[in-house]
């Protein structure tokens, strides 16, 4: 509570009213009584995370989280530990991120007590969508009504003010116009869509009531918060207005809430940024989040397979600083929102960027643009499948699958806790019909589906859905029961040759596993560091690793000595 008390005099600059105070301590003191579900004290190697929507798949008449726990059970249980439900709350637009109540369940997905019985299966990652709520919130209608004590909870500011230096992550404007009951009208600060209104976290009642919605959570089972768009939290005009220092007390500030109250929960900050100023949310490695979301990783990865090189994706790796048993990453290739480019800058040459998004872009991926402060707009997003994103429209199935486990393969070795997307589990293919019927792009990966229809069609032998499913799911279950995989163990990057991709995982003391990827399309040979004999634990298949491995195109091996 010191760490708490210290954080709000920073943030605040000893401002913070000494009742409302008194009053936001009283809240935590009481979810720290009310909490009864423990947390799993730290994460290990058989931490896997699904990342899916609370309606991702539907019956009639039945509350669509209800149905997902029972296709959960039935499908994914054994392959994953933990499950993120992206935003399940009444909402306006962008598919949940736009949040009218932070307290209630939309009532498609059904009630608390739907996430209740979920919780009782697995456990479960909750989005805190603390930048920004939906423009049909009580909230904001409070604002707009001029009702006593809302006036401070936005931000307005004259259309003329000079914003300039305000990072853009969309297109659309920084301010938007809203009319108030008195005629009004205000320009009110909206970082992402006029429909998603950003708070004001410098009013200290905004505070209090967003540490509510943190302590519900807590209180409803949330074993991993991810603090969604967090980087924007804090707005100070003449600067950027992303990573500012009062953005990282906020964030310091959750984690030490958290910690009070739900010990073993683990704070994720998602920020689409390149890669250093993603890792800034570390904090000092035991005062800020715990895990970051490697957005560096996608980008890298569909890269390297579309270049057939290992180059940029090698270098990047061995820059990473790892065996902090405090932090780890949050490792991903596909998620419910685009690919994200900026984490690759820096890393790449802009050239190879832009030539990427024009490959894909042929191949019917959809881009999505930001501005610059300079007037222009750069790609900011792919937004597309990561099946499709690795493949080409006419190549066959095998080369689709091959491509496409080579990619999660890698992603299952790399330090840190892996999460994969529902779509990429069930193999699926843009949705393209579900991009003209919701008019954005994002909408490209995030088809529904009837439990019939899902069930029926994992079904169908031989399919790519089929293949895809158990093919993953048995690898996923592999990297579950090898110790060397432990997230807090260190990462060997090992000389080869631009082809491929080797490491070495290894648990202190033990033997571990040599991890070895052909990125390219072509077969390539490769000296094994050491005269062992090896076995690929995946396959079985063994090796005499005094003469040069074979590698077929886009084979992956894990092998043990």
């Amino acid at each position: 509570m010191e760490t708490i008390n210290a954080l709000i005099d920073r943030i605040y600059a000893n401002t913070f009213p000494l009742a409302a105070r008194e009053r936001l301590l009283s809240h935590i003191r009481a979810a720290r009584d009310a909490v009864k579900m423990p947390r799993k004290p730290h994460w290990d190697e058989k931490d896997v995370v699904l990342i899916t929507y609370a309606d991702q798949f539907r019956e009639s008449e039945a509350p669509t989280l209800a149905t997902f726990s029972r296709f959960y059970q039935q499908h994914l249980a054994a392959t994953f530990n933990l499950v993120h439900l992206l935003p399940f709350f009444p909402y306006s637009s962008d598919d949940g991120f736009s949040v009218i109540d932070y307290h209630q369940v939309n009532p498609v997905c059904g009630s608390w007590r739907e996430v209740a019985e979920l919780r009782s299966h697995t456990r479960l990652m909750f989005d805190f969508v603390c930048n920004h709520m939906s423009a049909h919130s009580q909230w904001f209608r409070h604002y707009l009504a001029a009702d006593p004590g809302w006036n401070d909870f936005f931000i307005s500011m004259p259309p003329a003010t000079d914003l300039s230096e305000v990072t853009r992550p969309r297109t659309s404007p920084l301010l938007t116009p809203f009319t108030l009951a008195n005629g009004e009208t205000r320009f009110v600060w909206t970082t992402f869509s006029a429909d998603q209104i950003d708070l004001n976290f410098g009013h200290p009642e905004v505070l209090i009531r967003m540490v509510g919605v943190l302590l519900d959570y807590l209180k409803r089972g949330a074993d991993y918060v991810r603090l969604d768009a967090v980087g924007y939290m804090w707005k100070t005009p003449g600067t950027r207005c992303i990573h500012l220092e009062k953005t990282h007390l906020l964030v310091k500030l959750f984690r030490a809430i958290a910690d009070v109250v739900a010990p073993g929960t683990v704070i994720i900050t998602e920020t689409n940024v390149p890669h250093k100023d993603n890792i800034s949310y570390f904090g000092n490695g035991h005062d800020e989040a715990q895990m970051v979301y490697q957005f560096s990783l996608p980008p890298l990865v569909l890269h390297a397979i579309h270049s057939g090189s290992a180059r940029a994706l090698r270098q990047w790796a061995a820059s990473l600083d790892i065996g902090n048993n405090s932090t780890t990453f949050f490792n991903f290739l596909a998620s419910h929102d685009g690919i994200g480019l900026n984490p690759a800058r820096g890393i790449l040459p802009e050239v190879e960027i832009v030539s990427l998004v024009r490959d894909l872009a042929l191949e019917g991926a959809l881009v999505s643009y930001k501005n610059n402060p300079d007037g222009t707009t750069s790609p900011y997003e792919i937004n597309v499948t990561f099946m499709d994103a690795l493949n080409r429209q006419d190549d066959d199935d095998d080369t689709r699958l091959r491509r496409f486990m080579l990619a999660h393969a890698i992603l299952l070795v790399f330090p840190g806790v892996p999460a994969v997307y529902i779509q990429s589990i069930l193999g699926s293919r843009n949705d393209t019909e579900g991009v003209k019927a919701a008019g954005h792009n994002r909408a490209i990966n995030r088809e529904k589906y009837s439990l019939g229809q899902i069930e029926a069609e994992l079904a169908v032998k031989q399919s790519l859905r089929q293949r895809v499913y158990h093919s993953l799911s048995a690898l996923i279950q592999l990297r579950t029961r090898q110790p060397a995989f432990h997230p807090d163990n260190p990462m060997e990057l090992l000389d080869s040759n631009n082809a491929i991709l080797m490491m070495r995982r290894h648990a202190p003391g033990q033997r571990g596993l040599l991890c070895v990827f052909n990125l390219s399309s072509k077969p390539a040979a490769l000296e094994l560091p050491e005269a062992h004999r090896y076995r690929d634990i995946i396959s079985g298949e063994k090796w005499d690793g005094s003469a040069p491995l074979e590698l077929a195109p886009w084979q992956y091996l894990w092998l043990q000595h």
